[in-house]
């Protein structure tokens, strides 16, 4: 018999956001949470990152549903909101509101800029994030203009992972105490936080130059991406002398360990390797470097990355029934792993009876929800 998933039995509430609440929720549905998203009434969803949520649709300017929601609260294990300090506050639906219903509940708040301090209240997004907390001035290229990595940085990793972790935490002391706790996740201190390392290393000689100038940076010609003959690219790690040799070797170049950490040939030294990539195709270069243990591997696009061999072979990408292929779940637990077959994303207020009734409410009280226009239940439309 199949071991029960990680989070089988807790039950999350998720008021509808942007990015990182919906996928520190959807991270908690991968391993058996049942994830329920709270959506606004007559509000489209822009989530794209749902699978196997369930989703009820309220009114939250009424009092009816702020009561639903509390009723909700007494049945929960975990409440994400992502909107900025005070909203829920005003909604009557802050942490002594509900933690006073439910002294089990783990109630998190996961916005840009924390809960305290002058930008507390300000708009933002996760280029405004990273530069608030110093690593965006790190991220480009030498005498270019500080450049964020997308979204993934701040949003899923400063926030939904930082997020998620603090989740588990709060699971974790629950088991032992009994007792929930309100769990501050702000993306800034979360990518701040992520960036740890680089904040501890500054002395090293690691951080000789300005940005793009060192070595983790793309000032290294041995830490880059290079072009190919046929337009894509190549990405290069060899750090450790022994990865040196083999990087020079596949390039056919005279290896010389004296000039590998001797940052006045770094830019000499680029070119020539640029050059020499630019003769051979991506698929030339795969060839040169697949028995040579030299940390050079190329650049796969979404579409390769599904189809590499070395990614099949270990599960990584699923299909969903689009026929388009996501990542699974990860990490991997040996007895109870995430589930790796998509599943469908909810339509706004999809579960809105299911939930309600969960949750004790009779069929005369739903109904009078329903024609009150408290709750809204998805209704699929004819195809006639």
């Amino acid at each position: 018999m199949a071991s029960k998933l990680p989070l089988a039995g807790t039950k999350v509430l998720e008021f509808a956001g942007l990015a990182p609440v919906p996928f520190a929720g959807m991270v908690l549905a991968d391993f058996g949470a049942q994830v329920s998203r709270i959506d606004r009434c007559g509000a489209p969803s822009q989530d794209v990152l749902a699978r196997g949520k369930r989703s009820i649709s309220l009114d939250l300017k009424s009092k009816q549903s702020v009561d639903i929601i509390k009723r909700l609260c007494k049945h929960s294990d975990i409440l994400i909101e992502p909107f900025r300090p005070g909203v829920m506050e005003k909604l009557s639906l802050g942490p002594k509101d509900l933690c006073g219903i439910n002294e089990k509940l783990i109630y998190v708040r996961l916005n840009g800029y924390g809960p305290q301090g002058s930008l507390s209240n300000k708009a933002g997004h996760d280029i405004n994030y990273l530069s608030m907390s110093g690593i965006l001035s790190m991220l480009g290229r030498k005498g270019e203009n500080p450049f964020p990595p997308i979204n993934i940085l701040g949003d899923f990793a400063g926030g939904s992972m930082v997020a998620v972790v603090g989740i588990l935490l709060a699971l974790f002391e629950r088991s032992s105490t009994g007792n929930g706790q309100v769990v501050e996740s702000s993306i800034t201190e979360g990518a701040s936080y992520i960036s740890s390392f680089i904040h501890r290393s500054k002395g090293m000689f690691i951080w000789n130059g300005e940005r793009g100038d060192n070595l983790l940076d793309s000032g290294a010609h041995f830490y880059d991406t290079y072009q190919t003959k046929d337009g894509r690219y190549m990405a290069v790690g060899a750090i450790e002398p022994k990865f040196y040799e083999a990087f020079m070797n596949g390039l056919d170049m005279e290896c010389d360990f004296s000039d590998q950490f001797n940052h006045g040939k770094w830019k000499e030294l680029k070119q020539e390797i640029a050059n020499t990539f630019k003769r051979k195709s991506q698929q030339e270069w795969i060839d040169i470097y697949e028995h040579l243990d030299a940390c050079v591997t190329p650049v796969l696009n979404f579409q390769q990355a599904v189809n590499h061999e070395h990614n099949i072979s270990n599960h990584s990408f699923m299909q969903n029934a689009n026929g388009n292929y996501e990542p699974t779940p990860a990490p991997k637990l040996s007895r109870t792993p995430g589930i790796n077959v998509s599943r469908g994303d909810p339509k706004v207020g999809e579960h809105t009876v299911e939930i309600l009734k969960e949750v004790g409410y009779n069929s005369k009280e739903v109904d009078e929800f329903l024609q009150n226009q408290y709750v809204e239940q998805y209704q699929a439309k004819s195809s006639l």
